[in-house]
C-alpha cells in the first residue's frame, strides 16, 4: 500500500483562545539533512518545549523547522517586574568588562532588554500545567497536522514534477540507443577518413577496416550505461509509487543517474550523442534538485 510522499518544505498557522486572549503556533519548514527543530515560546514557558519537541516527532522525520507561539489580541497590558538577582549579576558583569577590557559602560536599555531581567509580574507557574501550557500542547498537536498536511500537497506536487523529469530521462535515453544501431557504420566513416587525412589514402582494406570500426565501438558501446540508466527510472518510479519516507534514496539514485551520463558523455563518438548526454545531465540536475526537498 502507498503512502504520501511528503516536501520538507511547508508552513501552518492554528490560532486559539485562553481565558479571553487568543494565541497562534506559526509553523513553518525547510528542507534539511535531518530533523532540526528551533522553538520562539513566551518567556517562562520553555519547558513546553520538551513536549512539543516529541509531539512533533509524530509527524515529521526530516526538515529545519521553526515554530513560533506568540499572543496576538486581548491580553491587555501585562504586569512587569524586574528580576532583582538577575540584573544585579548583569550588572556587575558589565562594570568589570567595562573596568578590565576598556568597553563602553552598559546603558539601561541594554541591560533591561536581556532575556531574564524582567519577566511578567504574575509569571504562568509550571506551564505544564497551566491553562495556556496545556492548551497550547493540543494546539501544537493541530498546527503540526497542518503543516504535515502542507507538506503532503507540496510531496505530491513534487511527485508530478519528478514524473515529468523521468519521462525526459526516459526519452532521451531511448534517443541514445537509438544511436547504437548505426554505431559501427558511423565509427567505420569516422576512421576512414582519419586514415585519408593522414596517409592521403582512400582506398581503404575493407575489411581491415571493418574490424578497426568493430573494435573502436566495442570501446565506445554504450548498452551498459543504457540498461543501468533504464534500471535507476524504474527504481525512482517505484519509489515515488510507494511514497513515504524515500528523499534520501532518491537523492542517491540520482548520484547514479549522473555517474552514468557521465560515461556515456566520455564515451561518444559523435555530437547528436554528446548532446543527448549533455541534455541528460541537464535533467538530472533538475532531479536532484527537486528531490533534495522531499522528505
Amino acid at each position: 500500500m502507498s503512502s504520501s510522499l511528503q516536501s520538507m518544505t511547508g508552513f501552518a498557522r492554528h490560532a486559539f483562545d485562553v481565558d479571553g486572549v487568543r494565541y497562534a503556533w506559526e509553523l513553518k519548514s525547510v528542507n534539511a539533512r535531518g530533523l532540526e527543530i528551533r522553538f520562539r515560546l513566551p518567556q517562562g514557558f520553555d519547558a513546553l518545549e520538551m513536549a512539543a519537541r516529541e509531539q512533533t516527532r509524530r509527524y515529521l522525520t526530516r526538515g529545519s523547522c521553526f515554530f513560533t507561539l506568540a499572543e496576538e489580541s486581548g491580553g491587555g497590558e501585562a504586569g512587569i517586574a524586574v528580576n532583582e538577582a538577575a540584573l544585579t549579576v548583569v550588572v556587575a558583569a558589565a562594570r568589570r568588562l567595562a573596568e578590565a577590557e576598556g568597553i563602553a559602560p552598559a546603558r539601561a536599555d541594554g541591560l533591561l532588554a536581556l532575556r531574564g531581567v524582567l519577566t511578567p509580574s504574575t509569571g504562568p507557574g509550571d506551564p505544564m500545567e497551566s491553562a495556556l501550557g496545556k492548551a497550547a500542547l493540543a494546539a501544537l498537536g493541530d498546527a503540526v497536522a497542518g503543516l504535515a498536511q502542507a507538506r503532503r500537497q507540496e510531496g505530491e506536487r513534487l511527485k508530478g514534477h519528478l514524473g515529468d523529469i523521468l519521462e525526459r530521462i526516459e526519452a532521451l535515453v531511448a534517443a541514445a540507443e537509438a544511436r547504437l544501431a548505426t554505431l559501427a557504420e558511423r565509427l567505420k566513416a569516422r576512421i576512414r577518413d582519419q586514415v585519408a587525412l593522414l596517409a592521403g589514402e582512400t582506398q581503404l582494406d575493407e575489411g581491415r577496416l571493418y574490424q578497426e570500426a568493430l573494435m573502436a565501438a566495442t570501446r565506445a558501446d554504450i548498452r551498459e550505461e543504457i540498461d543501468r540508466l533504464k534500471a535507476h527510472t524504474a527504481e525512482a518510479r517505484s519509489r515515488l509509487a510507494a511514497g513515504g519516507v524515500v528523499g534520501r534514496r532518491l537523492d542517491f539514485l540520482a548520484q547514479e543517474f549522473n555517474r552514468e551520463a557521465n560515461t556515456l558523455c566520455s564515451k561518444s563518438v559523435d555530437q547528436e550523442t554528446t548532446a543527448i548526454g549533455l541534455d541528460l545531465k541537464s535533467a538530472i540536475d533538475q532531479l536532484r534538485e527537486q528531490v533534495q526537498n522531499l522528505e
